[in-house]
């Protein structure tokens, strides 16, 4: 705010002043409801473990992976999609992108990498895959994928970090602010930075019209569209829970029989069991950074949220 200057009143010039600081405030404050939320880095580097055991179940050799029933490769910690040449899926190929983010960050990929004729990938089916898997060229890209690991995790959070603003924007306005809420309401909650992130990466944002079944999505965008609730922390922690697993269950039920996801199901609420507020007191151990031994847990995450907003609220 302008200070007045001492011994005078206001004048025209300085109530405008303050008029124009109060409306750019106003245009920031809007513009930091979608776009603020940030994965602190002593964060970071727990959730991209996390990641990690939830796709490749900590193993260096399923950072390059084929999983059966599906037409398509899963690389790197977040099982990236990469698709075979001629072919389109429902489901986003997030391997180019994150390619792309690697090399613009200064990554070196594999030479054969840059010689490809077309960025797609160079095995045709799962039996190729893996008659391949001790070659040099996939030994070459798992390395790859290895050395990468932590800026594989700065990609997969950026993508968390700009999933609001598209997931506002594909909402039927009567469901935005419930949206909203839920959003910020996990992401000030302990660990619910982790819940967001590894979400996005497992079954995306929800906002393609592609990813649907029967008309139906199964993204972030409809698993907050499912909560209500308002209390933080752990509740909050278990609505996302609870609305994840039904969601999962619905796409099953909605899926083309020849598909039989229903096979998938135990392993994705496996992974959703990873999200209960049980397991606050292990994600709060393995974040580093400064604390006093007699903080909890959970006050212990609480510290990493204070600037979360833009650094406006606390």
């Amino acid at each position: 705010m302008v200070k007045k200057p001492p011994g005078r009143f206001p004048g025209p010039c300085y109530i405008f002043v303050n008029l124009a600081a109060l409306v750019l405030a106003a245009v920031f404050l809007q513009s930091c409801d979608t776009a603020c939320v940030t994965v602190p880095p002593s964060e970071l580097e727990k959730i991209g473990t996390l990641i990690f055991l939830n796709e490749c179940g900590g193993k260096e050799e399923n950072l390059t992976a084929w999983n059966e029933g599906e037409e398509f490769a899963s690389l790197g910690i977040g099982h990236f999609l990469w698709y075979p040449k001629g072919k389109e899926y429902r489901f986003h190929e997030s391997f180019p992108s994150l390619f792309e983010f690697l090399k613009s960050i200064g990554a070196k990929p594999p030479e054969w990498m840059y010689a490809l004729p077309s960025f797609d990938l160079p095995w045709d089916s799962r039996a190729e895959f893996y008659d391949d898997f001790n070659s040099r060229r996939m030994v070459s890209l798992r390395k790859f994928m290895l050395d990468t690991v932590a800026l594989q995790s700065r990609f997969i959070a950026e993508r968390m970090e700009k999933s609001l603003p598209k997931m506002l924007e594909s909402a039927p306005p009567g469901s935005r602010e419930n949206i909203r809420k839920q959003f910020y309401r996990v992401a000030g909650s302990p660990m619910g930075l982790y819940l967001l992130v590894d979400y996005v990466n497992f079954k995306g944002e929800g906002t393609s019209p592609a990813e649907r079944y029967k008309g139906e999505g199964w993204g972030l965008l409809q698993v907050l569209e499912m909560m209500k609730g308002d209390e933080k922390g752990p509740p909050a922690l278990e609505e996302f829970a609870r609305s994840a697993e039904a969601v999962l269950e619905r796409r099953v039920r909605n899926s083309p029989s020849g598909r039989n996801e229903k096979r998938f199901l135990p392993g994705w609420k496996n992974r959703i069991g990873t999200y209960a507020p049980g397991n606050m007191e292990s994600y709060a151990a393995g974040i580093k950074h400064d604390r006093d031994e007699s903080e909890s847990p959970e006050d212990a995450i609480k510290a990493l949220y204070r600037k979360l907003v833009c650094g406006l609220f606390y």
